[in-house]
């Protein structure tokens, strides 16, 4: 029978060798990075779907009732504002208040009505704000890329905005591409001396990962075997072989030929220090594949969330965090409608606008504890 789980590769030492080469080394280090990175985006790809899941059921609700009830809160705070026994001071506070709130309200809102009173009690314009901060960052990330972003590209979602400056960057290197002149200086012998040496190590490259996608092939074939159960079984394990092809991904065929025992300890241990070298610049490469599918899936979670770039996360920590945010906006929700209670009169109006603290807006990602 083929066993369903691959085994572990590393090269070890024997009788004949009491230490391991450079290459070897390299090899087993190779290894064990790919593995840990698998790990890691096995962990992202788990753990994102469950998390947004939990996000819109859960928080998003309690974020949209926060809203209401802040938006209702503006709407009193500004129809008592000019109300007989507030001195002079308490009404410059609840104008800070109501056009802290509004801004941020309005921001996601888009609520004219909101966009109205923080104009009324701030003494500024919210869509020329709006405006020239839209400006400030598609400048500084024209500068940051090298790219002119144009002036219809969209940067109110993040997923949408690297994609639409993706595509600009691709257009603007086609472009110098095709105007680039057609004399271009003459490469010199030594250039191209280099570039025939770096041909010929991809060729032995592609040589030595066909030749295990061949010996995997030639023990595979559905075709081959008379058993239906069998065939069926081999030919899901030829799917597996093909994609691994496919993707250059040469430690999951190595993989399959341990598991298959077409390749034991001894013919690893053994291993050319020549082919040592091309399995190795092979592994360098599916290790640089690995951590950039991380580094994507990562970065497309903190553009969704808005989460800052620096913050370093963990997948393990996400749902914890996500619960204690639940509760804080639980315990927003709680200090929002006694809040509300407090406009009732002017006394018990006063007497909150005096214990009243305004609080920055509520980031749901402390950064400190992702590190």
């Amino acid at each position: 029978m083929l066993k369903s789980q691959t085994k572990s590769l590393s090269i070890s030492t024997n009788q004949e060798q009491s230490t391991l080469s450079r290459g070897q080394k390299a090899f087993n280090s190779l290894i064990k990075k790919i593995e840990a990175r698998r790990a890691s985006l096995a962990a992202w790809q788990e753990i994102i779907p469950r998390y947004q899941q939990k996000h819109a059921a859960e928080l998003i609700p309690l974020i949209v009732a926060s809203q209401d009830l802040q938006t209702e809160m503006v709407h009193r705070l500004d129809a008592v504002w000019d109300k007989k026994g507030l001195t002079k001071t308490e009404r410059s506070k609840i104008a800070d208040i109501i056009s802290g709130w509004s801004l941020e309200l309005a921001a996601e809102r888009g609520d004219e009505e909101l966009k109205a009173l923080y104009n009324k009690y701030s003494g500024s314009d919210f869509d020329a704000e709006e405006a020239a901060a839209t400006d400030s960052l598609k400048s500084m990330m024209e500068q940051m890329m090298g790219v002119d972003l144009g002036d219809d590209i969209d940067i109110s979602s993040p997923d949408e905005f690297i994609r639409q400056a993706q595509a600009r960057i691709r257009e603007q290197a086609e472009r110098q591409a095709q105007e680039a002149p057609q004399n271009a200086r003459k490469k010199t012998k030594k250039q191209l001396a280099k570039e025939a040496q770096q041909l010929a190590e991809e060729q032995e490259i592609s040589q030595s990962i066909r030749e295990v996608y061949r010996k995997l092939v030639s023990a595979l074939h559905p075709d081959r075997e008379p058993d239906e159960e069998e065939r069926e079984r081999k030919t899901a394990l030829m799917q597996r072989v093909n994609e691994a092809y496919d993707k250059k991904n040469l430690l999951l065929l190595l993989e399959l030929q341990l598991e298959l025992e077409h390749i034991d300890q001894t013919t690893i241990n053994n291993m050319t220090e020549s082919r040592l070298k091309h399995f190795n610049k092979v592994l360098k490469d599916q290790l640089d594949e690995l951590e950039h599918e991380i580094y994507h899936t990562r970065g497309s979670f903190q553009a969704q969330f808005d989460v800052p770039s620096h913050v370093a996360m963990t997948p393990g920590a996400l749902m914890r965090h996500l619960a204690a945010d639940i509760i804080d906006m639980q315990h927003t929700l709680r200090d929002l409608n006694n809040d509300l209670l407090a406009t009732a009169d002017i006394k018990t109006l006063k007497a909150w606008l005096k214990r009243f603290r305004q609080q920055p807006r509520m980031d749901y990602f402390d950064e400190d504890e992702y590190f």
